[in-house]
């Protein structure tokens, strides 16, 4: 099942056909939200990446994470979280993806989930914690119809395992300071003890 199990203050970004692509705002408090990034921030194993850019090799602008559920070094509060996203969403997640942008200069290129190494027809979750970042959705066809979202310190983002077909979504790169934002991914994997990691 893709979508929420909640209907009320739901914004509908993407419909059926495409999607979907939904948000909700204050799924958890500021509070537990603020907890949960301190948690999340000390407690989970942080790893650096480096990509090819321009026949060259470039540090990934931002540091990421990743557990199996099942995995018993899993910090507690990500189960936390898991038993909180699973009241809002109906799917049998087995993996937590993490990206953490320490400053306005951290980021994620316009992309879209590789759907091989995701269980089709399952959704993506996305838990925001930390300072509000934009999202931006653009459609992959004409016109390109481009959606700018503001990402709340607990609020939750889904997107369809079908939105990877039509949409690319990123994080961009901001002009002025802003604090860090952790991004917390629920997926069901076919493989989850791939090295590929999504990135959000």
């Amino acid at each position: 099942m893709q979508s929420l199990l909640f209907d009320p203050g739901v914004q509908r970004i993407a419909d059926e056909v495409t999607g979907p692509i939904t948000y909700e705002p204050e799924v958890i408090s500021r509070e537990l939200a603020e907890k949960w990034f301190n948690a999340i921030r000390a407690q989970a194993d942080w790893r650096s990446g480096m990509r090819m850019m321009y026949e060259r090799m470039v540090g990934v602008p931002r540091l990421h994470g990743h557990y199996a559920v099942e995995d018993p070094a899993i910090p507690p509060v990500l189960l936390a979280a898991l038993s909180v996203v699973k009241q809002h969403v109906d799917a049998p997640f087995n993996s937590i993806g993490l990206n953490l942008y320490r400053d306005e200069h951290d980021s994620v290129a316009p992309h879209s989930d590789t759907l091989h190494e995701l269980v089709a027809h399952q959704p993506i979750v996305l838990l925001s914690l930390g300072a509000t970042r934009t999202m931006t959705i653009r459609r992959k066809e004409p016109p390109h119809l481009k959606t700018e979202l503001e990402l709340e310190a607990g609020s939750l983002l889904l997107m369809g395992w079908n939105a990877q077909l039509h949409y690319d979504h990123g994080i961009p790169k901001l002009r002025y300071p802003v604090g860090p934002r952790i991004s917390v991914a629920f997926r069901v994997r076919s493989d989850i003890q791939s090295e590929t990691w999504g990135t959000r």
